[in-house]
């Protein structure tokens, strides 16, 4: 850990209050890739990297008493994952069970209840939807079109205890068309053993915080305690400009995750010829084709 980017100053911020109110900013205009780095390059990671749908930042969130807290991320967690190739396996017939057909029964053999994807919705955000789960235009067309009373089966996977897609289920669909242009879309799931949490994904949010610079571990902490408790967010993310080692292993201990001010602060607008940054390959360069620089620091 003492090599990691928490570690070190960040350049050109002498006061704290500029760099929160730099890295504010920078949440506030990042695109989901920044985001999503809060969530799986910090330390310890929230979450892998490729269980992260959706993001989004809420800025400034009250608290109570005039107070707010720095951000709210919001985030889709992953849970179950379309197939890439569907199997074909069927039910028993009148020449008795096989062994697909045992597989498939012992695959199945719980039913969910009835649930709604999605309801009242014009034709285009029904196939955003589809899309955003995976299926491909003509599964999209097959479910969307299907004959009265029939269901379009697809096979999808499920989280196990590892974080692995390993778990298989079946997922009939329909759809009810109104006559004003707008579907309806209901699913019910399959299962071998655990019911699947959801479609696709679960909304989740995590509290961001920026530590104020020579601000005490104690007073960090119960300021980060008093926001997770008025928010009800039990996890949270501390965003440093630097911290010692120990501090970190403090937060860690704590269930909070640190993650580096470096990593979000905005490049400021630079001149080699008048940079401190001794060991950059363009220090003191004359001819120089960089103008923004996120280690710039005056000479």
């Amino acid at each position: 850990m003492p090599n990691n980017p928490l570690f070190y100053p960040v350049a050109g911020f002498a006061e704290s209050t500029n760099l929160r109110e730099q890295i504010q900013i920078a949440l506030a205009i990042a695109d989901p890739g920044v985001l999503r780095s809060l969530l799986h390059q910090c330390i310890p990671p929230v979450i892998e990297p490729d269980l992260v749908g959706a993001v989004s930042t809420e800025l400034s969130v009250p608290t109570g008493d005039q107070y707010a807290a720095d951000a709210i991320l919001h985030f889709e967690s992953i849970h179950c994952v379309l197939a890439e190739a569907q199997p074909t396996l069927e039910m028993p017939t009148q020449g008795g069970w096989t062994k697909d057909s045992r597989e498939l029964a012992r695959l199945t053999q719980h039913e969910a209840e009835m649930r709604t994807l999605a309801q009242n919705l014009p034709l285009a955000a029904i196939v955003s939807l589809l899309a955003q789960s995976g299926f491909c235009p003509k599964q999209i067309e097959s479910i969307l079109f299907l004959p009265r009373e029939a269901w379009h089966k697809s096979w999808w996977y499920a989280l196990d205890e590892e974080g692995n897609f390993s778990r298989p289920f079946l997922r009939q669909m329909r759809t009810l068309r109104y006559a004003d242009g707008t579907f309806t879309v209901q699913y019910k799931d399959f299962f071998e053993q655990n019911k699947p949490p959801c479609f696709t994904s679960l909304p989740e949010k995590i509290l961001l915080m920026v530590r104020a610079e020579l601000q005490e571990f104690g007073e960090t902490l119960k300021q980060l305690n008093y926001q997770r408790q008025a928010l009800g967010i039990p996890r949270a993310i501390l965003i440093c400009n630097t911290i010692s080692e120990l501090e970190a292993q403090g937060f860690i201990s704590q269930g909070i995750s640190v993650y580096p001010a470096t990593e979000l602060v905005l490049p400021t607008r630079s001149n080699c010829v008048h940079c401190a940054r001794w060991n950059c390959p363009m220090n003191g360069s004359t001819n120089s084709p960089v103008a923004l620089c996120y280690g710039f620091l005056p000479g």
